[in-house]
C-alpha cells in the first residue's frame, strides 16, 4: 500500500480537470491521519454515493493507508452511478450495494467499529415529503439501532437552527433549533434518533450540522459565478453564508470520529467567516471578466454559523475562499462538468 500522500495544506495553483479536483479534495491531512492511526479496525460510510461520500471515502481510504491502519474503508450505497462505484473500488475502497431501507440488507452489513452516516434527501423533499422522512428520520432510527455498539459520525445540517442577525457571530450550537420547513425537521429528526441511542444503549456519536461545503461542480460559489457567467441575476436576499471546501469539510468531519461521546457531541463544520453574497458576486463577476447583476434586498437574517467549536476541537479548514473563488472562476470559465444540483442557498421558506 502507498504511504506518500500530497498533504492538503499545499493546494495546487490550478484544477485542470475531474480526476484531479477528486484527487485534491481527497488528500488526508497531517491531522487526520495520525487521527486514523489512533483508531482501529474497518469503517462503514453509509450513503457514500451522494455528492460529498466518494470525497470522504476516498480520503479515509488514503489517511488509513498513510497511517499504516489495518482494516477496510466499507462504502455503501445503491451507486445509482456505477461510475462513482468504480472510482471508490479503483482507490482500494470496498464497495457494497444495496437499499439502506431495506432491513435485509441492513441487517446484513459488516460490524464495524466505526462508522460515518451519510445517507439523506434534500433536494425534491417538497411533493415527496414522506421519502424525505424515511430518508432522515426513519433510516437514522435503523441506523441508530443496528450499529448502537459503533462510533458514529452522522451528517446533519445548520438548516436545523433558525435565522440569526447578519451583524451576529452565528449560530453557535447551543442556540435551540428552530428548523424551518420539512426538510429542516426532518433532519432533527435525525439527530434525536442518535440522542435516543446514546440514552438507550450508550451510542457514541457526533452530530455534524455541515453548512455548505464548495466541490466546484456544485456549490454556493459554484451556482453564484454561473448565474454571474451566464449573465442571471443572483439573489442576494439571503445575504449571509457559512461556506467550506469540501476536501476540508471531509477532513474535519473524520477527525471527529475520535471525539464520539454519548450524550452526542454537535459541531457545526464550515469556514471560519461567513460570506457575503453580494461581495462574492463581484469578486467572480471579476475573475470572469463579466459585470454581476443582483436581485432582492439583502437581509438583515440569514443562516449561518459561528465554527469556534469546531476549531477548538478538530481545527480549522486549510484551504483559503480565495483560493476556491480562483478554481471555482476558471472551472465555470473553461466550461467545466456541473452536477446540476443547485444548493438554493437564497430560499428562505424552507421548501426545496
Amino acid at each position: 500500500m502507498p504511504t506518500d500522500v500530497t498533504m492538503a495544506d499545499s493546494p495546487p495553483d490550478s484544477i485542470p480537470d475531474e480526476a484531479t479536483l477528486d484527487e485534491v479534495m481527497s488528500r488526508p491531512s497531517v491531522g487526520l491521519i495520525e487521527s486514523i492511526a489512533r483508531g482501529s479496525g474497518d469503517l462503514l460510510v453509509l450513503g457514500a454515493g451522494g455528492k460529498m461520500g466518494p470525497t470522504t471515502a476516498r480520503m479515509a481510504q488514503r489517511a488509513f493507508e498513510a497511517a499504516g491502519r489495518e482494516g477496510r474503508v466499507i462504502a455503501v450505497s445503491r451507486f445509482s452511478n456505477p461510475a462513482a462505484r468504480a472510482g471508490l473500488e479503483a482507490a482500494g475502497v470496498t464497495t457494497l450495494a444495496g437499499d439502506l431501507l431495506d432491513p435485509g440488507f441492513l441487517r446484513a452489513l459488516p460490524d464495524a467499529p466505526e462508522v460515518v452516516f451519510m445517507a439523506g434527501r434534500k433536494f425534491g423533499s417538497t411533493g415527496a415529503e414522506h421519502l424525505t422522512w424515511a430518508m432522515n428520520a426513519h433510516l437514522p432510527g435503523l441506523v441508530a439501532r443496528r450499529f448502537r455498539e459503533a462510533r458514529c459520525v452522522v451528517f446533519s445540517t445548520a438548516a436545523v437552527y433558525p435565522f440569526v442577525p447578519t451583524d451576529s457571530t452565528g449560530a453557535d450550537e447551543d442556540l435551540e433549533p428552530e428548523p424551518i420547513g420539512e426538510y429542516a425537521q426532518s433532519c432533527l429528526a435525525r439527530e434525536r434518533m442518535f440522542e435516543y441511542a446514546a440514552h438507550t444503549w450508550g451510542t457514541r456519536s457526533a452530530l455534524i450540522r455541515l453548512s455548505y461545503a464548495l466541490d466546484l461542480r456544485y456549490g454556493v460559489l459554484h451556482d453564484v459565478g454561473a448565474s454571474v457567467r451566464d449573465g442571471q441575476p443572483v439573489n442576494v436576499g439571503m445575504s449571509t453564508a457559512s461556506v467550506i471546501w469540501q476536501g476540508d469539510a471531509c477532513d474535519l468531519i473524520l477527525r471527529t470520529l475520535e471525539y464520539t461521546s454519548a450524550p452526542p457531541l454537535t459541531l457545526n463544520v464550515s469556514g471560519m467567516e461567513p460570506i457575503r453574497i453580494g461581495e462574492v458576486g463581484i469578486e467572480l463577476g471579476r475573475l470572469l471578466g463579466v459585470e454581476p447583476t443582483f436581485e432582492g434586498v439583502e437581509s438583515n437574517s440569514a443562516l449561518f454559523v459561528d465554527c469556534r467549536r469546531m476549531a477548538g476541537l478538530v481545527g480549522e479548514p486549510m484551504t483559503p475562499l480565495g483560493q476556491v473563488l480562483r478554481w471555482t472562476a476558471d472551472w465555470l470559465e473553461a466550461g467545466g462538468r456541473t452536477l446540476d444540483k443547485p444548493t438554493h442557498f437564497d430560499v428562505r421558506d424552507g421548501k426545496f
